[in-house]
């Protein structure tokens, strides 16, 4: 395939909007249409990007697209991303992949059995500064990881709880940072201001024997996103809204030690997922995180709910 990849962006909200601008300015892409039943939301957008906008899936297929990105509720997810890959079209759907482990279940074999690419929105592995954190464990032991991400509480969310919203991109970046599937867990959630959980205190061990922690709520007044990892000679710390990468090493009896910052390049996480997808669809490289992450991570995250 060298022509550019036909993609629909599906969902009008504030991140499929961000959806629809990538996709517009990408050199590997064009975008076709946009799909939201809300017919103001959905013309706006439309008009802004000069595309048709349509208010269901179907229209969308008709028009002609090689793949699409999910930017709606998760409650739709299944229904959509059941209906593109049945047509032939491969998905990129955000997080959570779906509302239950056997709707996720169900489009991993759906993609499965059609040979086509379905790819999960966990954008933060592509966060240049978690991707440079990444590159510095090679070969490292990792035997701890702690997470804590905070917010304000957020008014676009009403189906989910901060669990599903959030922590399910931690309980992916642990896994994809330690390289070793979740074997234990432990959780502690409570509700204060919305209809769902708004606070959670989550742990983790690895099947490798690493433990993790994840402290996240939308009870503070400002953003905060920070990883710490410690190995057996070396803590990283992570800031992932500034994207810096702090490594603490050579630690010397009186309480010495030698820090660094490493290099993180300037990137767009969102470009970079989809240029990923691009690659992916036309066979240059596999999913980075496929389906089957996206399962893994939210029956994690479900199980975590369930001990409520």
């Amino acid at each position: 395939m060298t022509d550019r990849l036909r993609i629909g962006v599906i969902g009008c909200g504030v991140m499929g909007a961000h959806h629809v601008r990538t996709v517009a300015a990408s050199p590997a892409a064009r975008l076709v249409g946009v799909v939201d039943p809300d017919e103001a939301r959905r013309t706006a957008v439309a008009a802004a990007n000069a595309v048709p906008g349509h208010a269901d899936v179907a229209a969308l297929l008709a028009a002609g697209i090689d793949g699409a990105v999910i930017a709606a509720p998760t409650a739709r997810h299944h229904a959509m991303a059941a209906e593109l890959l049945s047509a032939g079209v491969h998905v990129l759907v955000e997080k959570p992949i779906a509302a239950t482990a056997d709707e996720a279940r169900d489009l991993v074999a759906l993609a499965q059995a059609r040979d086509l690419r379905l790819m999960v929105g966990h954008v933060e592995r592509f966060n240049p500064a978690l991707a440079a954190l990444k590159a510095a464990l090679a070969g490292e032991d990792v035997r701890s990881i702690v997470i804590t991400r905070a917010s304000p509480y957020p008014a676009r969310i009403g189906d989910v709880g901060i669990v599903l919203d959030l922590a399910v991109h931690d309980i992916d970046l642990i896994r994809w940072i330690a390289a070793s599937e979740i074997a234990e867990h432990q959780a502690l959630v409570s509700q204060t201001l919305g209809a769902h959980e708004d606070s959670a205190l989550l742990q983790f061990r690895t099947s490798g024997g690493a433990i993790a922690s994840i402290n996240t709520n939308w009870l503070t007044p400002f953003r905060q996103r920070r990883m710490e990892v410690a190995t057996r000679d070396h803590f990283f710390v992570c800031d992932m809204l500034q994207r810096t990468v702090t490594v603490f090493r050579d630690y010397g009896k009186d309480g010495s030690f030698r820090q660094r910052a490493l290099f993180v390049p300037a990137s767009d996480p969102l470009a970079a997922e989809h240029a990923a997808f691009y690659a992916a669809i036309r066979g240059e490289a596999e999913v980075p995180v496929s389906g089957h992450d996206g399962l893994r991570s939210l029956e994690i995250a479900l199980a975590c709910l369930s001990q409520r």
